[in-house]
């Protein structure tokens, strides 16, 4: 008789389903299909009421079985849950993915859940981030990482600045700590995402480090001769220049810093240029705009997140270095733990166990982790660069649409400009030319919570020039010039509704 495999199924006293994956999956898909339909608005307080007293349980002391998993998945959680990918949200930068990216993340979930091993899942993460380098116009051969979005990929990024300025005098901030770099001083304007100051303070180099840089008040972007003025300042103070941070897409107004004048201030001296683009580092496929990002191939670092305008779920960013072995450098700590992990000894061997894949372990914070790379493979296999490029061309046509409607119509008023896919308006009411700004900020306000409940179009708020104003942010692949149009005309009814009282 052959001998008996391991894997064979045998009696267990696991209390966890481990089999019958087909039948648990068919139990959900067609609650699933109804959702993605989007056939029902928002959830109701009435609803929630509903919802929260089904959910709201002690922890079990004897397991339910697998049956009422599936039962309030398909009754409660899925019905229930949030609408970010139907076509009138317009609310955050991000959105619910598309079917195959969703497809690709369950499937790496149970076969590719960790990804340095040599396994298809580790090949395709590597080559995934190799085609996100080619496509950003940054080389398909930097170095980074996946993650688990923008927060993360900057920190990974101004981690390796900060490698990068110990090194240039001498010292390794890895290993002595970010102590040993005199007065760090790190440059972006007030648009700067929170998690660039989060990134200094967790890198050691302290929220102090940061310097703001003023801003183009015309054109709402870095002031590059203020940049140079300070960088220049602070060099003959006797302070270390670590990073110049440009902003590929400011989630208030979609604006782009001038990342190619910032670029050659920094390199001039020396200095790191990091491109914070987790929202619009995507605009660079549209020719319209693609001379506000300059010379993508000689920036040094680019945080982005897939998980917004690439649709695939939520919980992948992307770290990408031009220098990947200064990366590892930066995340490295003397000799690596993991003899194997030597490329040298990267050939055919008899277990996967016994052998890493593509990539390196020093290249991220994570050492368990699951492919997300996968997700973005399988988003770019299926619609490629052309299917990307058309999908921000669309959505930077939503937002001029929605421009273009608000020029035409003397109750609303143009904000900002849009650059991106992000467009900045607000409502004014008829007689309101004489009434205080806090009133017209609590009117616009209670425009956009009632636009909201109807769940006809779901856009978010934004503050610019001290101004409360309506931000729609088309991302979604669902949106279409029809919804960009929808949210104007449901803007200007609530306003006149509201208007009436």
């Amino acid at each position: 008789m052959p001998p008996t495999s391991p894997f064979d199924r045998r009696p267990s006293t696991e209390a966890a389903m481990t089999t019958g994956l087909s039948a648990a999956v068919e139990q959900v898909l067609g609650p699933l299909e109804t959702f993605l339909r989007f056939e029902e608005g928002p959830d109701p307080t009435g609803r929630r009421s509903v919802w929260r007293a089904a959910l709201n349980e002690s922890l079990p002391r004897q397991g339910q079985g697998a049956q009422a998993v599936l039962d309030v998945l398909n009754e409660v959680v899925i019905p229930n849950g949030l609408r970010i990918g139907s076509p009138g949200f317009s609310g955050w930068i991000t959105t619910m993915p598309s079917v195959v990216p969703a497809v690709a993340g369950f499937v790496a979930s149970l076969v590719a859940a960790q990804r340095w091993y040599a396994s298809p899942g580790n090949f395709l993460e590597m080559q995934a981030l190799s085609w996100m380098g080619e496509m950003l116009e940054m080389g398909p051969h930097c170095g980074g990482t996946f993650t688990s979005g923008g927060a993360v990929a900057n920190l990974i990024c101004l981690g390796a600045a900060r490698q990068h300025a110990g090194e240039r005098i001498g010292v390794n901030p890895t290993e002595q700590g970010a102590g040993c770099i005199p007065q760090p001083r790190v440059y972006a304007t007030a648009s700067l995402h929170d998690v660039g100051v989060r990134a200094l303070s967790v890198l050691g180099l302290g929220a102090v480090a940061m310097r703001t840089v003023p801003m183009d008040t015309s054109r709402r972007r870095a002031d590059s001769e203020a940049l140079e003025r300070m960088i220049d300042a602070d060099i003959a103070a006797g302070c270390t220049p670590v990073a110049v941070i440009a902003t590929a897409g400011d989630v208030r107004t979609g604006t782009v810093d001038p990342v190619d004048r910032m670029l050659r201030i920094a390199h001039d001296r020396g200095v790191w240029l990091h491109v914070d683009g987790a929202y619009g580092g995507f605009g660079v496929l549209d020719e319209r705009v693609r001379s506000l990002y300059g010379d993508m191939g000689a920036i040094d670092s680019l945080a982005v997140d897939p998980h917004k305008w690439m649709a695939v779920p939520l919980g992948c960013g992307a770290a990408i270095v031009r220098d990947g072995a200064l990366q590892q450098r930066s995340l490295v700590i003397g000799r690596p733990d993991f003899h194997h992990f030597d490329p040298a000894t990267r050939a055919d061997v008899g277990s996967p166990f016994d052998e890493f894949g593509e990539g390196s372990l020093y290249s991220s914070v994570d050492f368990s982790a699951r492919s997300r790379g996968l997700t973005v493979w399988a988003a770019l296999k299926e619609i490629g660069m052309d299917g990307m490029r058309a999908r921000v061309r669309r959505h930077l046509d939503c937002a001029r649409r929605v421009a273009e409607l608000v020029r035409m119509n003397d109750r609303l008023e143009l904000v900002a400009e849009p650059e991106l896919s992000i467009c900045c308006f607000r409502y004014i009411p008829a007689g309101s030319s004489r009434e205080p700004s806090t009133v017209l900020d609590k009117f616009n306000e209670a425009v956009l919570k009632g636009i909201r409940a109807r769940g006809l179009s779901v856009p978010s708020s934004a503050v610019v020039d001290e101004k409360f104003v309506i931000r729609p942010a088309f991302v979604g692949p669902n949106t279409e010039i029809a919804d960009a149009e929808l949210l104007v005309r449901e803007v200007l009814a609530m306003g006149d509704q509201l208007s009436a009282r």
